[in-house]
């Protein structure tokens, strides 16, 4: 019996050993066996030993991007040569950035311009695109001339590059091709906002861009040209044209808590691309403060993929009201759908709810830019559950100011199709003319980029909006400047008495005269002498838009605009003064007006009643920083100023209109004069408009005409008057600094 065991243990024995044998020899004959050629079809060194190598995971793959990061999850999951086979178009061009690919010749001679293609015939445009052409047209940096332009866009509808859409334009590669100045797509940029389609959604544009940058959305950190391509926000059809909504934060809460902390509604993909991460949701979704709702419920054959989860998930999505939630919370969850971009993400701007991104590799809109660290939390798909463990660790201080910051970023850059636009060729601009480029603090705090033109100063200090983050105050002094347009006939004109009275101002620097009237200038003589200079202007067009020109001899912040007619005293323009120096981005004067919505006619009306609240204060007797004047002229549009010019009118509602839009604030009136108003000059003169019964008339319809251009009503209605210390109070007239102003 014994002998048996030991017979079947030494059989056992020689047969593993055998085996081994055998394995280990057809391994080492694999390894012996020369390996085929390379890529280049090199041989491998003499002598050289060939010994496998375990496949271990890529050690130093960076944390931010996951394996299989811009192609999905499941079974959208391809290799890098299929996604760069299918991203032709976007790779060929890929090391090109603005040093090697684009012409900076082009904008030298007449600075930044853009040109649209014609329209071709039988060519049919999307709304979407049709609001984006015309933002571009409508703006001063279109040019309808070819040879000066500096950048060049395709009027081929280039946005929804899905070839299952209805919007889908074929043939675009020949099309393309065939454009004169195509020149390889060099100084030519693209808007795209939807690229490939089932079931990879790779980024392929579906034809050669050549060397043309992309104003993309939804493009991923992979292909994102840095400093070449612009990366925009995915928005509806429905995304107004210019202006839209207001933001939803109307006063700063605190503490800033909602009643929902995370939120987070919309479609739960089964299978494919983007489906990992909202599959995970109801992991995290405790249905108390913490509400994240999926629905299976989308597609034609949905029922046939559903899984077990799907008929609680569509009951659950069906209590909540979805706009109900986005008023209601603090953070909202802006997960990746089947490509990068989400609709979620402008949705929760607006409402002010703090946006959790989790779409890795996404390369964020306008982040060249924009630091989206003040205004977002940047997740990582792969720690799902880490959410909200992070999100209750943020402090309340720190939350509002994240919902203070969507609401700027809001306003500013995304809330129309216009400003999405703008924003992109200002940051194309920025590239360009690197030398007057706006810095970070510029993008990133209001009034934001598309207000403060580089091109005024490269200094912040020049501008009235940063004073206090640079720690300085504007300089003492103010120049006046007189609008004049009625000959000179008597020394006892209101003009002659005006510039007496400014001129005894402690606060006047020098006072410049606009002769803007048909007659000659009257000779030297004939103006009084004042302690400050006085220096005459003849206006070359003699239009109205010239009181506003950002003239050299203004050498002051402040600018005293005043009309030849206006009646004040040096007291009053000293306290006026003194209140602008604590507001130097606001309008601060006299004269005040209102606007109101009109039912009946469902139109804006003009008021000059007075009331208690206005939100107007005239240029005829106002204060306000000199940027103003660059503003008005170099960013307002020519048909605005040549209304105004053709009316001789309205020029005082448009600054206000400018400054209001800029500031989000309405203007300050200073103590009001009972005395005070408009002077009817003589029925022959320019100056007699106030008289004519056409002007009211035409005020009402300049108020509409502004607002249409705005896209929205800038205009904010105030009920603050600021008055002197102890006005009108029943003390000694010796304990008042501004006494005169008692006795007006």
């Amino acid at each position: 019996m014994q002998a048996k065991k030991r017979y079947l243990t030494l059989l056992s024995a020689a047969t593993c050993l055998a085996l081994l044998l055998y394995l280990g020899g057809v391994q080492l004959r694999a390894a012996r066996a020369p390996p085929p050629a390379g890529r280049h079809g090199a041989a491998p060194r003499p002598g050289s030993e060939q010994r496998p190598w375990p496949r271990f995971p890529d050690a130093l793959r960076s944390f931010g991007e996951p394996e299989g990061a811009g192609g999905g999850g499941g079974a959208g999951r391809v290799s890098p040569r299929q996604r760069r086979d299918g991203s032709a178009g976007l790779y060929r061009g890929r090391r090109c950035r603005m040093e090697s690919c684009f012409d900076f010749a082009l904008c030298q001679k007449n600075g930044f311009k853009v040109y649209v293609y014609p329209q071709q015939k039988g060519e049919k445009i999307a709304e979407s695109y049709q609001n984006v052409l015309a933002a571009i047209e409508g703006s001063r940096f279109y040019t309808s001339d070819p040879s000066q332009a500096c950048l060049f866009v395709l009027s081929l509808d280039t946005l929804d590059r899905d070839q299952l859409s209805p919007q889908y334009v074929h043939n675009l590669r020949s099309k393309v091709q065939s454009l004169h100045l195509w020149n390889n797509g060099r100084n030519h940029l693209i808007f795209n906002l939807y690229s490939g389609t089932w079931p990879d959604y790779t980024e392929d544009v579906g034809f050669d861009i050549g060397q043309a940058m992309l104003a993309k959305a939804s493009i991923s950190t992979e292909n994102f040209r840095p400093n070449f391509d612009v990366s925009i926000p995915l928005f509806s059809k429905d995304h107004p044209r210019t202006g839209g909504e207001k933001g939803f934060l109307r006063f700063n809460t605190i503490p800033p808590l909602r009643k929902y902390m995370l939120v987070f509604k919309g479609k739960r993909y089964l299978t494919g691309i983007g489906s990992d991460t909202r599959n995970a949701l109801y992991h995290v979704h405790n249905g108390e403060d913490v509400v994240l709702l999926t629905t299976c419920k989308h597609g034609k054959d949905w029922q046939k993929h559903k899984d077990s989860r799907c008929d609680k998930d569509n009951t659950e999505y069906e209590k909540y009201d979805y706009r109900e939630m986005l008023h209601n919370a603090t953070f909202c969850l802006v997960p990746r759908g089947r490509r990068l971009g989400s609709f979620r993400f402008l949705e929760a701007l607006q409402a002010a709810c703090v946006p959790v991104m989790l779409s890795n590799g996404w390369e964020l809109p306008f982040s060249e830019v924009i630091d989206w660290k003040q205004a977002a939390v940047i997740g990582d798909e792969r720690l799902l559950l880490q959410i909200p463990s992070t999100i209750r660790s943020i402090h309340q201080d720190k939350i509002l100011a994240l919902r203070q910051q969507t609401q700027f970023l809001w306003e500013a850059y995304f809330s129309s199709v216009e400003k999405i636009v703008l924003t992109t060729l200002e940051i194309i601009q920025d590239r360009i003319f690197k030398h007057i480029s706006r810095n970070s603090l510029i993008w990133n705090k209001h009034p934001g980029g598309l207000f403060v033109l580089p091109q005024y100063s490269s200094y912040l200090g020049d501008f009235p909006y940063y004073y206090a983050n640079l720690g300085l105050k504007p300089l003492p002094t103010f120049t006046a400047v007189i609008h004049a347009v009625t000959p000179l006939v008597s020394q006892s004109q209101p003009v002659l008495k005006l510039l007496v009275a400014v001129a005894k101002s402690q606060y006047c620097a020098k006072i410049i005269v606009l002769w803007n009237c048909d007659k000659p200038l009257p000779a030297k003589h004939r103006w009084p002498a004042t302690s400050v200079p006085v220096i005459v202007i003849e206006g070359e067009s003699k239009v109205m838009s010239s009181r506003f020109l950002p003239y050299d001899n203004i050498g002051t912040d402040a600018v005293l605009s005043l009309d030849e007619d206006t009646v004040l005293s040096t007291t009053e323009v000293d306290f006026a003064f003194t209140v602008w120096q604590s507001f130097p981005e606001r309008i601060v004067g006299y004269p005040a007006r209102s606007h109101f919505w009109d039912n009946t006619k469902e139109r804006w009306g003009y008021t000059s009643k007075w009331t208690n609240d206005y939100s107007m204060v005239l240029t005829g007797a106002a204060i306000y920083h000199k940027y103003y004047h660059y503003l008005y002229t170099h960013y307002l549009p020519a048909s605005l100023k040549n209304m105004v010019d053709q009316l001789a009118n309205c020029e005082d509602i448009l600054m206000n209109f400018l400054v209001s839009a800029v500031t989000k604030l309405p203007p300050i009136k200073v103590t009001q004069k009972k005395q005070y108003k408009e002077t009817m000059m003589g029925q022959t003169s320019r100056a007699s408009r106030w008289a004519d019964p056409d002007h009211f008339a035409q005020r009402q319809s300049c108020m509409n005409t502004f607002a249409s251009w705005f896209g929205y009503m800038p205009l904010i209605h105030s009920q603050m008057r600021l008055d002197p210390v102890l006005f009108k109070d029943q003390v000694s007239i010796l304990r008042k600094k501004y006494r005169d102003i008692e006795r007006l």
